[in-house]
């Protein structure tokens, strides 16, 4: 087959599947999220697959379901039955070791090989941060299906993996080879021999090669450099960073492939779904209340108050005391704690939305999903942890001040005599004669001292207040105002009255006239 022809089947397949997944939109009457409509990131795919032994997907460990594509690995079967799918979850630092644990019964039960790893902590030990990666020291081997692998661990299990597998096509093809001898006789057989070796690209080079593919922002790139041992492929935290695939050499057996990140069609997610787990670009987004309820829907309100430092308004008492908070009431919080306000004089809801949706993909403001068969509460690492933070809080609040520990102290003293040589016991009998009990006599005096320091803390308030200049304090009296226009009780109708003065009538002129 030509070049040319390849390139004319590859894009009529893809407007065929393209116009399939149109037609059942349409006719089904659902509703498919954005995926990549770009043939050549497809065919970046499409290369890894063909040459590579054994395909690692790279998914979240927060949310492992979302990340993988059970399409993908059919479609792996279908190109070579011997070629294997394995997950590989990153960023499993982020996840408690009994939600490990949790994970990795689930998987084995549904017969998903799987490996626990973090790229950020392979990344710190190769550049000697002990803090971030004392988490792997940390870890026991109690349970290795749980543990968190660290960089030379996951090489070797990978390339024996590759290894089998390369095995296993070489044994296939050497019998598909003596049945074709069997059938067409020697002549033929030599002939393909001679041509064909009947074993992958890979094997005739003596290697192995591994391929890393998945969605955008789940770590590929970041877990190639932590493998490698140095920086080779660009990493961002925007989606879309790789644009075409890569091979790396690790070893002389084993090579590693880099594939761009690519957005598969789904049909049980939303939008703002894709943006809140980092498959879209939060810079890009549109609409912001979205992804924004999202994440307030999923973390609790105290994690949200705690993390931040602000409170959320509180539920109307018709509404569900236990409701999350809306995404105005998030966003709104969020910038007038930060002082983040847009030009209208309004918060800025766009900036501080991305602020949140970047703690959020970060692990700043962790959530983890449980596995189909656990329940979800109290799942999350950081969810436990501020509970039991706060039990131990209120504890502490506890064992501050106990009235009746303060009475007992008080009582024990009470034997003895003060320097007066009268006995300190009339206290309490002047708390009896006032109508209060011994029990009561700490709150008492304790609402005296609340009082007093009230009034302290007023005080120096005034005594802190500047003093005003003179000319602001002497003031000029303000001028009277003429309300006599307003209607009084005098007996008037209210109407202003015009002020005529009738004068007198001159006859004098008329009398000089009649006398001429």
């Amino acid at each position: 087959m030509t070049p040319q022809q390849l390139d004319l089947n590859e894009r009529q397949s893809f407007l065929t599947w393209r116009r399939g997944l149109a037609e059942l939109e349409d006719n089904e009457k659902l509703v498919l999220t954005p995926f990549e409509k770009n043939l050549d990131i497809w065919r970046q795919l499409w290369r890894v697959l063909e040459r590579c032994d054994l395909v690692v997907m790279v998914v979240d460990a927060r949310n492992p379901l979302f990340y993988r594509c059970p399409d993908l690995e059919a479609y792996v079967k279908e190109l070579d039955p011997n070629r294997k799918t394995m997950l590989l979850l990153n960023k499993s630092d982020l996840l408690t070791r009994d939600a490990r644990h949790k994970w990795a019964t689930y998987l084995k039960e549904q017969g998903i090989p799987y490996m626990f790893w973090s790229a950020k902590v392979a990344t710190a030990i190769l550049e000697g941060k002990e803090e971030v990666a004392s988490i792997v020291d940390e870890e026991e081997a109690d349970d290795e299906d749980a543990v968190v692998l660290e960089r030379d661990e996951l090489l070797g299990r990978v390339q024996k993996m590759a290894e089998d597998i390369a095995e296993t096509r070489r044994i296939a093809s050497q019998a598909s080879l003596s049945k074709h001898l069997e059938t067409h006789g020697s002549t033929l057989a030599k002939g393909k021999s001679e041509t064909d070796p009947g074993v992958g690209s890979s094997s005739a080079s003596g290697r192995v090669m591994v391929g890393f593919v998945g969605y955008p922002n789940v770590g590929k790139s970041s877990t190639i450099n932590a493998l490698v041992g140095e920086k080779k492929t660009g990493v961002t935290s925007t989606p879309g960073k790789t644009k075409h695939f890569q091979t790396l050499i690790i070893s002389d057996k084993l090579m590693l492939c880099d594939c761009p990140g690519l957005v598969f069609p789904s049909f049980t997610t939303s939008r703002s779904e894709m943006v809140a787990a980092g498959v879209l670009p939060v810079d890009r987004m549109t609409d912001h209340r979205g992804p924004i309820q999202v994440v307030a829907n999923k973390v609790p309100r105290a994690v949200l108050e705690s993390t931040y430092g602000f409170t959320l308004p509180a539920p109307k008492p018709y509404e569900n005391p236990n409701r999350p908070p809306t995404a105005a009431e998030l966003l709104r919080a969020y910038a007038m704690s930060r002082g983040q306000v847009a030009s209208s004089g309004l918060p800025d809801e766009t900036r501080a939305s991305r602020t949140i949706l970047k703690d959020y993909l970060s692990g700043k403001l962790l959530f983890c999903y449980a596995p189909p068969n656990e329940e979800q509460a109290g799942f999350s690492q950081r969810i436990g942890t501020s509970s039991e933070v706060g039990d131990e809080d209120d504890d502490e609040d506890e064992d501050e001040f106990d009235p009746e520990e303060g009475s007992d102290d008080e009582d024990g003293e009470s034997g003895s005599e003060g320097e007066d040589g009268e006995p300190s016991g009339s206290g309490s009998m002047g708390g009896k004669l006032l109508g209060v009990g011994d029990s009561n006599m700490a709150d008492v005096f304790g609402d005296l001292d609340t009082l007093t320091i009230g009034a302290d803390l007023r005080a120096s308030k005034t005594k802190n207040q500047k003093e005003k200049a003179p000319h602001k304090v002497h003031r000029k009296t303000a001028r009277k105002k003429d309300r006599s226009w307003r209607v009084t009780n005098d007996g008037s109708d209210g109407m202003p009255s015009s002020g005529v003065v009738q004068k007198a009538v001159s006859h004098g002129a008329a009398k000089v006239r009649l006398s001429v």
